[in-house]
């Protein structure tokens, strides 16, 4: 997932990505570092690809399109190279910002709460199961 949104913010460079990112259980998930979390544990596995053509489905931070897509995060892009959650971002419970050089480290990619807190990220090889398409 953080491969792809990397990829996501660098392809939108100089404009800023914002998405829903979601969790799994850990138990679901096949990868390294998988077996020392307890299976329970929430582990941030699946992102939605942002819908920049509709801004009217999103106010405040809050989704409005119907159904709601909800999610309990956001990934959020910064290539002005802040590395902090800002007043312009949409909030999460857990907000992901990345900077250039869009690298997976701490000095391209932190965790943040809603307050601007920062939260420890730890990156597992890991893959969520696969889930057919609906129809």
């Amino acid at each position: 997932m953080v491969e792809a949104l990397l990829e996501l913010a660098s392809a939108n460079d100089p404009d800023p990505v914002s998405t829903g990112i979601s969790t799994v259980p850990a138990g679901e998930l096949d990868g390294d570092g998988v077996e020392s979390l307890d299976p329970a544990q929430s582990v941030f596995a699946e992102y939605l690809l942002p819908d920049p053509g509709n801004s009217l489905t999103h106010v405040f931070g809050v989704e409005l399109s119907t159904p709601n897509r909800s999610t309990q995060g956001r990934f959020v892009s910064h290539p002005d190279g802040v590395l902090d959650v800002t007043l312009r971002d949409d909030l999460g419970a857990v907000v992901l910002v990345a900077v250039p050089p869009w690298e997976p480290n701490e000095t391209s990619l932190r965790a943040f709460d809603r307050s601007g807190d920062r939260l420890a990220l730890k990156l597992l090889d890991a893959e969520p199961p696969e889930r057919p398409f609906e129809d």
